[in-house]
């Protein structure tokens, strides 16, 4: 079977993987798609993502969707042949995390693709992967494959929304039209916002947004545009880069939330963290999910406007080029790798 393996910065290989047998309490799922991840990207052009940096070669992905083979020894789940999409990771079930019911801060937890520990995670863009059984969940009637590999992300944006707070009625400012970015436009509207807007460089990025159902898209490099709001209620950040959080901190009204939700690079990074002590601005981090990741399924099967956000489906063997494609936001939304 073809996998994506990453060797360091901008050596990615896609290699003949010898296919693995499910272990006890394990399923083989046949990865059908894989969505390339911001992650993923960082990984390839970088060889890491913030302080997590590669120490020995690893199969990249953790957004993917297939059909389950087989199980191991004691392991059940849906029958073979199910189409399931798979939570990427494993908490450990014993820190004090998982105990306070925030397994998604576990901090002994298996992602896949991850080289937050060392031997890293093995991800699973590959044409099998094996994981813990549970960890392979049924789509929902109605949902195909190629749009349910949007739940990662998916859950991902839901999780941050709900780190805001209710937003039900609210104004809700964006940072960053990338795909995940325009998923939390998707999360934000579902959970009730009154109005989104969203900022971007680029005018392809800010076309995403609104399919993903923006009210509002701000050119951030302007700031003559018209669509700039005086204040918001709720900012999210969704862009990873200081200039972000900046116009989160700016925008937010008093006593407003802003959820830093990009990846900002690795090292001290600053902020205008004066405006946080003289407007009480709560700033809250988010990281990953945990239960949202069904709730994406859910969403995902009641909406058919998620379709717009996947731009392109590349055979697994021109991987190199479909992480370029997805690399470069004036051509691209979410790449899906097909196995």
């Amino acid at each position: 079977m073809l996998g994506c393996v990453i060797h360091g910065a901008g050596d990615l290989r896609v290699e003949r993987l010898t296919p693995p047998r499910p272990g006890p309490g394990e399923a083989l799922v046949a990865v059908r798609y894989g969505g390339v991840c911001g992650s993923d990207l960082h990984y390839w052009r970088h060889g890491g993502v913030g302080d997590f940096r590669l120490r020995e070669p690893m199969v990249l992905g953790h957004e993917v969707v297939g059909t389950v083979v087989a199980y191991g020894p004691g392991a059940t789940g849906p029958a073979p042949g199910t189409a399931v999409a798979v939570h990427p990771a494993t908490p450990c079930g014993r820190c004090p995390e998982c105990a306070d019911g925030r397994a998604n801060v576990c901090r002994d937890t298996r992602y896949l693709g991850s080289a937050a520990r060392f031997p890293h995670v093995q991800g699973a863009f590959a044409g099998q992967v094996a994981v813990p059984a549970g960890q392979s969940r049924q789509l929902p009637e109605g949902l195909g494959l190629r749009r349910a590999a949007l739940a990662e992300p998916l859950a991902v944006a839901l999780h941050a929304v709900r780190r805001a707070g209710d937003v039900s009625g609210r104004h809700v400012l964006v940072t960053g039209a990338g795909p995940i970015g325009c998923l939390v436009v998707a999360a934000a509207k579902a959970a009730g916002a009154a109005r989104v807007t969203v900022t971007d460089l680029l005018p392809e990025a800010l076309g995403y947004a609104a399919v993903a159902g923006a009210d509002t898209l701000v050119r951030a490099d302007d700031p003559e545009d018209t669509g700039w709001p005086a204040e918001v209620d709720v900012a999210v950040e969704a862009s990873g880069v200081a200039a972000g959080l900046d116009t989160c901190l700016r925008r937010v009204r008093r006593g407003g939330v802003v959820v830093q939700l990009g990846m900002l690079p690795a090292g001290p990074t600053p902020f205008a963290g004066n405006l946080v002590v003289s407007r009480e601005i709560e700033l809250r981090g988010s990281f990953r999910f945990d239960t949202e990741f069904q709730d994406a399924l859910e969403l995902l099967a009641a909406r058919g406007e998620f379709d717009g956000l996947v731009s392109a489906v590349v055979p697994v063997g021109e991987a190199e080029s479909a992480f370029a494609l997805a690399a470069d936001r004036g051509r691209s939304c979410k790449v899906l790798l097909e196995f």
